[in-house]
């Protein structure tokens, strides 16, 4: 979802595409081509943002009154950015006091919309959205002194990483505004299963008020400003244990339910349960990748090897035309500092032998040993195989089951279909980076993930409920401390049921149950969930 290869359905109404001009606040409001009006009279009377966030699931409910202030009639496109997985449940534009509702449009149609965007490149800055969900609507046009109130709720799963919940705002409108913001209140209520420790914000000054170790209320508020930053809001669980949550909606009795499920393991294992493992990086090394892309490989590589667990083992593979091998055997931790030179010894240049590279590092798997293949490229195959099919049913043939394969995309032309195939047929998963993105963030975020495996071989048995159609689909993928699993599915008689939880550590089978977990057999329960499903 990082990435333009793969939108999900955007929630739009209406589109006026034009020359981008001032434009007012997030939501933003882009003019048409010669507007009627100075859209620079447009201000934003109050921006106020309501979040509930229960157990992980966040609600958020946005409401924005625009007034125009000037002797014309203003007219424009309202966009709001939504974060990543977010699902509209409610988008309502008031005029003269009557609610106007929004219509959804189909992912191809959606698409086209974000496609004539980049293509005619109204403004550089809205790129930055590109590749998320949007909202989008005509404003009608607004006579002189009278108002707009936009009213949006959308809900989300808020991911768990290193223990941390981690909540994003898009209020970043400094580029877009062209007039500050009167009112900008942000109010969060927070209800966890967990209880929660450490609460912060590194973007805004936040007042928190806390009931109890599970219960906190956050607020934010500021005025005549042009906000700089998105809100974001962090908070840490604490956990001893491998704990699951289950929520289910259906719409009638008479039909299929949905539910999601969501495993977490703890925060940090000891060091004596942490699973031995060999790490093989596979760094593409082509000429695309010269400067500083290849430069933040280099240091996205360092931090994986000064981070090894004193068990590991390790190798690395560069790839251009052809390949090459720092050893021709795994090595030990002691060894990282040498690997480290070696790979600053190189210069990017050349193509891109994909299909080699891979299969080079597969042939060095110790099967006795669970394995990680962190591989990073910036393109397409041009080197030797460069058939996605073939590429794939090679890597298929050559896996043993210990293989997990975790990819890294950067810029704009990576073919998106091979990483996502591969990620999901080795029980990994892939992440994206535009150009000018950090490459070394978002290795070392994914491998403080994968540090510490937990769980191996996950399986999941739903007892008496027939559960199916889920997503992510088997093989599921391991769970590693800090982080976790969201599974989402769909289920037909509802009742109480016992879910067990299978999976290896160390070769060894290890078995959980969680009794008395109910799917719903009456109408009701949470409705985003079909919706994300």
């Amino acid at each position: 979802m990082k990435r333009l290869g793969t939108l999900i359905p955007l929630i739009i109404l209406g589109l006026m595409l034009g020359a981008i001009g001032p434009v007012s606040a997030d939501g933003i409001i882009i003019p048409p081509p010669n507007p009627i009006g100075n859209p620079e009279w447009l201000t934003i009377e109050y921006h106020r943002v309501n979040v509930t966030i229960e157990n992980q699931i966040a609600t958020t409910r946005v409401d924005q009154l625009f007034v125009n202030e000037g002797n014309a009639v203003a007219e424009g496109t309202y966009i709001f950015p939504l974060p990543v997985g977010a699902v509209v449940s409610d988008f309502v534009m008031w005029v003269d006091g009557e609610p106007v509702e929004a219509r959804i449009l189909e992912r191809d149609e959606a698409r086209q919309i974000y496609d004539d965007i980049v293509r005619q490149m109204r403004d550089p800055a809205l790129l930055e959205y590109v590749g998320t969900n949007m909202v989008q609507a005509n404003v009608f046009p607004i006579p002189p002194g009278e108002e707009r109130r936009i009213e949006l709720e959308y809900s989300q799963v808020l991911p768990v990483e290193q223990g941390m919940v981690h909540y994003v705002y898009p209020l970043n409108t400094e580029r877009f505004s062209a007039r500050p913001l009167e009112e900008v209140v942000i109010s969060v209520e927070v209800e966890s299963n967990e209880p929660v420790s450490t609460i912060y914000s590194d973007t805004h000054d936040i007042a928190v008020a806390r009931e109890d170790e599970r219960h906190f209320r956050v607020g934010y508020e500021a005025y005549d400003v042009l906000p700089e930053n998105d809100f974001s809001l962090r908070y840490s669980l604490s956990r001893e244990y491998i704990d699951v949550n289950l929520l289910s909606y259906r719409e009638s009795a008479s039909e299929p339910g949905f539910f999601l499920l969501i495993v977490t393991p703890p925060v940090e294992v000891e060091e004596a349960q942490v699973v031995p493992r060999d790490i093989i990086l596979v760094l593409d090394q082509s000429g695309s990748m010269y400067g500083e892309k290849w430069e933040q490989a280099l240091g996205a590589a360092r931090y994986v090897l000064e981070n090894l667990n004193p068990e590991d083992r390790f190798n690395i593979i560069t790839f251009s035309t052809g390949w090459r091998v720092y050893s021709t055997e795994l090595q030990p931790p002691s060894q990282a500092r040498d690997a480290i030179d070696w790979i600053y010894g190189l210069e990017a240049v050349g193509g891109t032998d994909i299909n080699g590279a891979l299969l080079e590092a597969l042939g060095m798997v110790d099967r006795e040993r669970p394995t990680v293949i962190l591989f990073l490229t910036d393109g397409l195959p041009t080197e030797g195989e460069t058939d996605i099919s073939r590429i794939l049913e090679n890597i298929r043939e050559a896996a043993p089951s210990n293989v997990r394969i975790f990819t890294f995309g950067v810029g704009n032309d990576v073919d998106t279909v091979l990483l996502d195939s591969l990620v999901r047929e080795h029980r990994g998963s892939s992440a994206y980076v535009r150009e000018g993105e950090r490459i070394d963030d978002e290795v070392s975020s994914l491998y403080s993930r994968i540090s510490a495996p937990v769980l191996s071989d996950v399986e999941i048995d739903f007892g008496d409920i027939r559960a199916e159609d889920f997503y992510p689909t088997e093989p599921l993928p391991d769970l590693f401390a800090g982080s976790q699993m969201i599974l989402v599915g769909r289920y037909r008689d509802g009742g109480t049921t016992t879910i067990t939880l299978r999976g290896t550590v160390n070769g060894e089978e290890q078995v959980f149950t969680y009794p008395e977990l109910t799917f719903r057999e009456n109408a009701g329960g949470e409705p985003f969930i079909p919706r994300l499903w």
